[in-house]
């Protein structure tokens, strides 16, 4: 079973200790939701996941762990063999004694991208919304966050991240919830809160805003990264059926008709610091993630547009501020 007391133990004192009043009661009722299925099959993998220690644990400038020693052969078969239980792995990459599990998503190419951007995390507590597997998280910690939380509603997303912290014998700094920001309730305390590829999937974007907002402290800082295209501030594409064969895709606005929302929510020092174009090699398929990817979104024809004639997939990273003298 997972155990969250360690968490509950961590914040009972600090400036998220008001959220023990509802806490514990919606993760009991997660647990007792979930005891079937596929949850029972990732619970007995994780049970048989070791509790390493290993002798260097790099965070910096990637995610590895690992002994001056290498593992034998065969206890790094049995490793591999519990980590593919938990496919498909989307968010990383994780290099963990000698076996590199090569996801979906170069995550580490979008976190060099904010990074130099973004108010440096020393010491501070972050909020992730989305967070996937864990793993900005785990590279949060590595540009010197206090404490990080991370909330995702999907369970697999869950045990892929509790099994990369029994490996890498951590569970004081990161955690992960199995919930959505819409459960959360207006903590105030965040010092830095992400939500990273999280807009575009939800039917009111300004409440998703708004929802952020809540969990930061007067003067804290949102790092957002989503899907934009071009256009002035008053351009915003409602996707007629699919995006990119994706059914959940609701509002891609332009750059400025974000900064334009921020603003209206109260957010001061609104800007964008990037825009790229999602590249074949940043999100593809590897043998960690067998299902599409974004080759099989876009026209064979033509790239720069998605199969169903959108504009192909366009992430901009926004840094806004809720400002000191915020009222709740």
């Amino acid at each position: 079973m997972i155990d969250f007391g360690r968490f509950y133990q961590q914040i009972a004192t600090g400036p998220l200790s008001h959220w023990l009043e509802t806490l514990p009661a919606q993760l009991g009722q997660w647990q007792r939701e979930h005891q079937h299925g596929q949850f029972i099959k990732w619970q007995k993998c994780l049970d048989k996941f070791p509790v390493m220690s290993p002798d260097t644990i790099e965070l910096k400038n990637s995610f590895t762990v690992s002994n001056h020693q290498p593992l034998p052969t065969g206890e790094q078969k049995k490793l591999l063999a519990l980590l593919k239980v938990f496919t498909p792995w989307r968010k990383g990459p994780f290099h963990i004694h000698g076996i590199h599990i090569d996801t979906e998503w170069r995550s580490d190419w979008k976190w060099e991208r904010l990074r130099e951007h973004i108010t440096p995390l020393n010491n501070r507590t972050v909020l992730d919304v989305g967070c996937g597997s864990g793993y900005h998280m785990w590279r949060m910690l590595g540009d010197g966050a206090k404490f990080t939380v991370g909330i995702d509603p999907s369970t697999l997303f869950l045990f892929q991240f509790e099994s990369i912290r029994r490996l890498a014998n951590d569970d004081q700094r990161a955690h992960l919830l199995p919930l959505g920001i819409e459960q959360l309730p207006k903590l105030a305390a965040f010092d830095t809160v992400f939500s990273m590829g999280v807009l575009y999937h939800r039917k009111s974007p300004i409440d998703h805003l708004q929802q952020l907002k809540d969990q930061l402290r007067d003067g804290g800082e949102l790092v957002l990264e989503t899907l934009v295209i071009d256009g002035d501030e008053n351009q915003v594409l409602v996707p007629t059926g699919r995006y990119g064969k994706m059914n959940n895709v609701w509002f891609l606005p332009s750059s400025d008709a974000l900064i334009l929302w921020l603003e209206k929510l109260g957010f001061e020092n609104v800007r964008c610091v990037d825009s790229c174009v999602t590249s074949l090699q940043e999100q593809r398929q590897t043998p960690w993630m067998e299902f599409e990817s974004l080759e099989n979104f876009l026209d064979p024809n033509d790239h720069t547009k998605t199969i169903e004639g959108h504009p192909a997939p366009k992430r901009a990273v926004i840094l806004a501020n809720k400002p000191k003298s915020a009222i709740a």
